[in-house]
């Protein structure tokens, strides 16, 4: 690893889906968007719903994220999620066809209902999907 620089992991239960240095981290946290670089003091945070990127020199790239917890270090950043896609992953017709459900399902219920709180995560989700394919150009 170059100095200066953070060692990215991105884990899934079913795979590790990034290994890669990074000159720093922007990520979803529960209570709002946090950023990284390196020399960072140790923390551990929940993640919410949300675009993770990060810059490898002149490059940035994006992520959907969908909860899980981030190990912040000095020079490392591991994301423990359940779900995390590349852009190039992300069936944009499928985000768009989850997206009007979610806002179909939203329409005319109580918002304490249960029904309406899954509805609100899947918006939420199909949104950040949509998100991570317009800012990597493939939307």
């Amino acid at each position: 690893m170059a100095d200066g620089t953070l060692r990215l992991e991105i884990v899934t239960p079913h795979r590790r889906l990034i290994s890669a240095e990074a000159d720093e981290v922007t990520a979803p946290g529960f209570h709002g968007e946090f950023g990284v670089l390196p020399g960072h003091t140790p923390y551990l945070v929940q993640l919410g719903v949300g675009i993770l990127s990060y810059r490898s020199g002149s490059a940035r790239y994006f992520l959907s994220i969908i909860g899980g917890y981030a190990e912040v270090g000095p020079d490392r950043v591991t994301i423990l999620t359940e779900v995390a896609e590349r852009a190039e992953d992300i069936n944009t017709q499928r985000a768009r066809a989850a997206l009007h459900r979610a806002e179909e399902r939203m329409m005319g219920r109580s918002q304490d209902s249960i029904d309406f709180e899954r509805a609100e995560l899947a918006l939420k989700r199909a949104v950040t999907r949509l998100g991570v394919a317009r800012q990597s150009g493939m939307a």
